[in-house]
Formats: C-alpha cells, sequence, structure tokens
C-alpha cells in the first residue's frame, strides 16, 4: 500500500490531556495506574482512570449523546488542536468526504448499567430517559463524533475487542485507496465500566496490582479507559505516514491467543509485505502486552518467529492501563511519538523479563534512532492486527 500521510494526532489517557502528558509519562517511565476506585466496584486491582469525566460536559447541541464515553471522546477531540485540524479538512475537501472510523469495546454500557439500578420496582422496565441509540449502541461513538466534528462522510463503528481501533486504520486504508473519502479521522475511545471490570474479573485476568507486562513473574492486566485520534490525508504532505496495515484472525478460542502465536505473526508478516519493507526494517515494536500469563507467551512466540532476536520492543500499558477499544490507537499515538521524539518509551512495571521472548526489550527510556515503527493489537476470539508508522519520505 502506498504511504498515507498522518497530519493530526493526538490521545487522552490516565496519563493526562492530549499527547504532551501521555510522551512525558512514557519518556519519564511513569505510571498512571492507581487501586481502583471507580463507580461501585470492590475488586483489588489497579487501574488507569481519566480525571474528570464525571463533570465534563458536552457540547449544548450534543448533550443528547450525554455518557461517559462521548465525555471522553469529546475531551479527547479538543487535545492538540485536533478537531482544528479536521476542521481543516473538512473545509479542503467537504464534510462529505472526511470518514470517521472508530473502534470501541464498550461504547457507553455504564448508561445502561446505571439505569438498571432505577428499573421499576413492579414492571422492571428501565427509565424512560436512557437513549441507547445515542449512548450504549456502539455506532453512537462514531455517530457523536461525526456530529461533533461537523462532518457528513462515512461512518463505521468497529467493535473487535482490544483489536478495534487498530483495524479501523485498515478500513480507512481502504476507503481512501477506493476514492470514497479524501480524509479520514480514525482512532477509538473505551471508558471504565463495571461490566469490563468484573467481566475481566470473572476471567480471572485481572492484576491485584499494577501490570507487569512480559514480567517473568506477570499476574494479569490492568483496566484503562482513554481516547486516541489520528487524521490521515491521501495525497496530503505529513510529518508521519501510515506505511502498512495487516489483519488475521485466527479463531482459536473465543477469548485465549493461539497459544503458538500464528495468528498474532500472520497479522505483522502483513503488515510488513503491504509497506514492502523486511523484519529487519522495524526499529522499534511497541508489543501488545497486557501482562497476562497466556497473551505475553503467545506474542512471545509470534516475535520468535518472525524477527530475530535484536528487535527492540516493549509494552506500554503498565504506564496507561489496557484501554481495550482504545488501545490500538493510543500505542499508534505511542508509535509517533517514539518517532517524533526518536526517543524509546519506557515499559513500567516490568522487572525482569520473561525468558520466552528472544528479543531485545527495553525497560527504561532512552534516545534511539527511529524510522519505522510497528504496534500490535491483539483481540479476544483471535482478531489481530499490526500497523507500521514511520516517517513520511
Amino acid at each position: 500500500m502506498p504511504p498515507i500521510a498522518i497530519t493530526a494526532y493526538t490521545a487522552t489517557t490516565a496519563a493526562g490531556l492530549g499527547r504532551g502528558a501521555l510522551a512525558q509519562a512514557l519518556f519519564e517511565g511513569r505510571s498512571a495506574l492507581a487501586p481502583c476506585r471507580f463507580e461501585t466496584a470492590t475488586l483489588e486491582t489497579w487501574i488507569g482512570t481519566v480525571d474528570g469525566l464525571e463533570v465534563a460536559a458536552l457540547r449544548d447541541d450534543l448533550t443528547a449523546w450525554d455518557c461517559r464515553n462521548h465525555r471522553l471522546a469529546q475531551l479527547g477531540l479538543e487535545q492538540d488542536g485536533f478537531a482544528a485540524a479536521v476542521a481543516a479538512a473538512r473545509e479542503r475537501y467537504g464534510p462529505g468526504r472526511v470518514g470517521v472510523f472508530l473502534g470501541t469495546s464498550t461504547a457507553g454500557i455504564l448508561e445502561t448499567e446505571v439505569a438498571y439500578r432505577a428499573r421499576d420496582p413492579a414492571s422492571g422496565a428501565l427509565p424512560a430517559a436512557l437513549d441507547y441509540r445515542r449512548t450504549h449502541n456502539s455506532f453512537a461513538l462514531a455517530d457523536f463524533v461525526r456530529a461533533r466534528l461537523g462532518l457528513s462522510g462515512p461512518a463505521a463503528a468497529v467493535c473487535t475487542a482490544c483489536s478495534s481501533s487498530a483495524k479501523v486504520f485498515g478500513m480507512a486504508q481502504r476507503m481512501l485507496g477506493a476514492g470514497l473519502v479524501d480524509a479520514a479521522v480514525v482512532g477509538g475511545v473505551d471508558s471504565l465500566c463495571l461490566t469490563t471490570l468484573y467481566g475481566f474479573h470473572s476471567l480471572q485476568l485481572l492484576a491485584a496490582r499494577a501490570c507487569r507486562p512480559f514480567d517473568r513473574r506477570r499476574e494479569g492486566l490492568s483496566i484503562g479507559e482513554a481516547a486516541g485520534f489520528m487524521l490521515l490525508e491521501a495525497g496530503r504532505p505529513g510529518p508521519l505516514a501510515l506505511l502498512g496495515v495487516g489483519e488475521s484472525s485466527d479463531a482459536h478460542h473465543m477469548s485465549a491467543p493461539c497459544p503458538d502465536g500464528s495468528g498474532a505473526r500472520a497479522a505483522m508478516a502483513a503488515a510488513l509485505a503491504a509497506a514492502g519493507l523486511a523484519p529487519a526494517a522495524v526499529d522499534y515494536l511497541n508489543l501488545h502486552g497486557t501482562a497476562t500469563a497466556a497473551n505475553d507467551a503467545a506474542e512471545a512466540q509470534a516475535i520468535n518467529a518472525l524477527f530475530d532476536a535484536t528487535l527492540v520492543c516493549n509494552s506500554t500499558k503498565g504506564v496507561t492501563g489496557h484501554a481495550l477499544g482504545a488501545a490500538g490507537a493510543v500505542e499508534a499515538v505511542v508509535a509517533a511519538l517514539a518517532l517524533e521524539h526518536q526517543r524509546l518509551p519506557a515499559s513500567c512495571g516490568t522487572v525482569e523479563v520473561t525468558p520466552e521472548l528472544r528479543a531485545d526489550y527495553r525497560i527504561a527510556s532512552a534516545a534511539h534512532p527511529l524510522r519505522v515503527v510497528m504496534s500490535n493489537s491483539f483481540g479476544f476470539g483471535g482478531s489481530n492486527c499490526a500497523l507500521l508508522i514511520g516517517g513520511a519520505a
């Protein structure tokens, strides 16, 4: 695939608002995780929370979409001049020529969780105020962002668990290649909810303390919430470019990855093939690195099979937590920040790297020459995606 310019990007995470706050945490090696104090949850785990969402307000004309997920989306769009960059693209191409392709895992399900507490005691009916279509519904995210940005082009929401907001890059690339849009807002938003926290608890995947990616004593993941966005434009110069997207679906198990890493390897190989690059061209790989025993072990097998031991890599989920449906977009921003600053991010929480991985896993942040960065995102059901981002030619 020909490179596609990345002309704007931003991320809002537990580390703070905008990419500057994220870069500072990544390069200082500072974790944004803290003990869980969310809603009514009584779980011994650490999470990554974006401050201020409970009191944030949507723009007056968008209050019908009000939910935690859309408050997080709006907050993210307002950082780093991103909304202004989209407005400029809208003026260049027209609102119908800018697409919106976003990933999410649980969307605004928290609204329905809260509504269930207020059911009618006699009939069990949910409160009339619950607007499922504009809040809980997965497409509501894309619908809200399109309305917030004043766009009318194609829009879609992708819900493939933790690969969701990486796979939207492939969707946007195909739409741009087919000439259906001239620019695309891609990204993902996932906010904290009880369904996620108790769901992963039921799978025995939550760590009791901050997660430790690829550590030999890792014990599980830490859930985070985040919003990440990029603006892709065809035929326009930009400081960075999307070089390749690779996708695969191994369908090994409903929640467990294929143990030999074959699905993950196929996605990475497909991204390299799309970019016309050899594995040795990757200067840094941001691993999916959830810090669960099975996921890290399977990803290690995939890395060992495709790359040699000199590959520089690590996971940044110890900084932000695992943002699930937003993880792919946030870690694409991490890749962009690494390229922009020519610096490797830190891997918070990792102390002793698991011997399963035969690669150069870096724990501390350090200056490093970078031209091509890969980012991995793997979801439940064997949905795998790898992105390649580099400096514009």
